[in-house]
């Protein structure tokens, strides 16, 4: 069962979600993303993108992450920052797997990897974010950092 976390819904706010390593679990990651895009007054095109790039991020943490380990979790949070008076959206997916070394990502444009049928996920979170930071996480995982500012900083 996914455990959700929140603190004053609102564009000071923020949302955690801890979810299982279930692919099922991406329409309620779906759903916060998109309410959290409302709540900061972005248009319908913007809240889709930023939706896309999140559903890559978590599919990446359950499947290359946690390698769909059904007793690992994906921490999911959407923060307003700062608290005061928000100019940003910022989501972190955070995973429990080996991580990676971010330097060694494919360059999914290069002529050898232009048919693969993945390879794209981060290139997709880098185009339609402000800000995407890969690193070790403090307590093991990774942690995707994707930041979306917000229209006229407020």
């Amino acid at each position: 069962m996914p455990r959700v976390r929140s603190g004053m819904l609102t564009r000071g706010g923020f949302v955690r979600l801890q979810i299982p390593s279930q692919f099922d679990m991406l329409d309620l990651v779906q759903v916060v993303s998109d309410q959290m895009g409302h709540l900061a007054a972005m248009d319908d095109d913007t809240i889709h993108w930023i939706g896309v790039a999140v559903r890559e991020s978590v599919i990446n943490a359950i499947k290359h992450g946690n390698r769909e380990h059904p007793g690992k979790r994906v921490t999911v949070e959407f923060a307003f920052t700062p608290s005061h008076n928000p100019t940003e959206l910022v989501v972190r997916v955070t995973d429990q797997g080996e991580g990676f070394d971010p330097q060694a990502i494919a360059n999914p444009l290069a002529p050898e990897n232009m048919l693969k049928s993945s390879g794209r996920g981060i290139f997709f979170m880098r185009s339609f974010m402000d800000d995407v930071s890969l690193r070790r996480a403090a307590d093991g995982g990774m942690e995707v950092r994707m930041v979306k500012k917000l229209a006229g900083g407020a």
